[in-house]
């Protein structure tokens, strides 16, 4: 969203360094809608990381998994910056805004779970956890249509998830080389799933109580 009234809060929008990097990707030939597209490419990589540590347990590429992650925040963060401190916002940017999101979110989580060697039913955790934060973002999208003030209140809003499975794939690169188990995959995507559903449940009443009153 490029309202300022609708934007996600962020402390790191007042960091000098980020700014000045928002202030450079605006004097370029890049558009907001771009940087957030690029973000479902990071989100791909990390998906793909996953994906061939699933076949290669090497933990490299669960490092590399995380960094991909990060590098999927950081477009969600630039996009927003350029749009609206670089005076760059175009009338779809909402959905450019949005639906990149929704897809990058699940194909993070859902590889993660295809990633875990130690039970049998990783891929369905991470399905779960999926379809969870896609339903996060649903309930905030909706009620917001319906005049509820926009609502991005955890416990487990997009920035908390994608840090649990960044920090998830620094402590289950050192697992396997160490252990050889990755029960910190199968961990992070449990707690997502459970912070997803109260999620749901505080921004559902939240909206609900709006309304009604």
């Amino acid at each position: 969203m490029h309202e300022p009234s609708a934007r996600r809060p962020l402390k790191v929008r007042d960091v000098k360094m980020v700014n000045t990097f928002a202030r450079y990707l605006s004097s370029k030939n890049i558009t907001p809608n771009q940087i957030s597209v690029a973000s479902v490419f990071f989100a791909a990589l990390s998906a793909g990381c996953f994906l061939l540590f699933a076949k290669y347990e090497h933990w490299w590429l669960l490092i590399l998994a995380g960094l991909f992650i990060q590098c999927r925040l950081l477009c969600n963060l630039f996009d927003g910056m350029v749009a609206v401190e670089g005076g760059k916002s175009t009338k779809s940017g909402e959905l450019f805004n949005d639906i990149p999101d929704r897809v990058a979110d699940p194909l993070i989580l859902v590889s993660a779970g295809y990633a875990i060697h130690v039970v049998g039913y990783g891929g369905e955790i991470g399905w779960c956890a999926g379809l969870l934060a896609v339903m996060t973002a649903y309930i905030r999208t909706l009620s917001a249509s319906m005049g509820a003030p926009v609502d991005f209140k955890g416990p487990m809003a997009k920035q908390h998830r994608m840090a649990i499975m960044t920090f998830a794939c620094i402590f289950a690169a050192g697992e396997i080389v160490i252990l050889k188990t990755d029960y910190a995959l199968v961990v992070a995507l449990i707690l997502i799933c459970f912070g997803c559903v109260i999620t749901c449940m505080r921004r559902t009443i939240s909206a609900y109580r709006f309304l009604e009153a």
